[in-house]
């Protein structure tokens, strides 16, 4: 059994965390949309912190960052909003709480530093990640309709989450 490294992730890791962004793709449809340039879209403008697993040491089990979040016209909130985002484990990893080591670092940078975090899933096939999010204590507070569609021109719905807020 590999024992989960939880650590800042590096530019020097960059690389790496594109080959398991692929991985993961390539066996969910996570990006749903393949970026043009996945490392600019594991790095937003609106980057505050990211995160790295490796399991076993070394390789890149999972990924997940934080970032300023959008206010209603797409601009950044000023503090304490931040967005949870860019999470993923390789199909390698699974099974090992990967995702759970990253979502609660996640979560213990943004009470450390006082923000509220939010999340949002794309409301298609992604019935797992929504499981999910709602057994860690996270709460649909709205769905609405993205600014992208899927590869083939579908609309987008949203499902935005909160920590422990109700549910409407």
């Amino acid at each position: 059994m590999y024992e989960v490294v939880i650590r800042r992730r590096e530019a020097t890791d960059l690389d790496a965390c594109v080959e398991a962004l692929r991985a993961v793709h390539d066996a969910d449809a996570y990006p749903l949309n393949w970026p043009t340039d996945p490392h600019r879209w594991l790095t937003p403008a609106r980057l505050l912190r990211a995160w790295i697993a490796e399991c076993p040491r070394g390789t890149i089990a999972g990924h997940v960052a934080v970032q300023r979040a959008p206010d209603a016209t797409g601009n950044q909130m000023p503090s304490p909003g931040v967005e949870l985002s860019r999470l993923y484990v390789t199909p390698a990893a699974r099974r090992r709480s990967v995702a759970t080591a990253l979502l609660h670092r996640a979560r213990s940078w943004a009470a450390e530093h006082r923000h509220q975090l939010t999340l949002n899933v794309t409301d298609d096939r992604r019935s797992a990640a929504v499981a999910f999010y709602e057994a860690d204590g996270w709460r649909h507070s709205h769905t609405e309709d993205a600014d992208w569609t899927t590869p083939d021109g579908t609309p987008v719905k949203l499902r935005h989450y909160v920590l422990g807020g109700e549910e409407r």
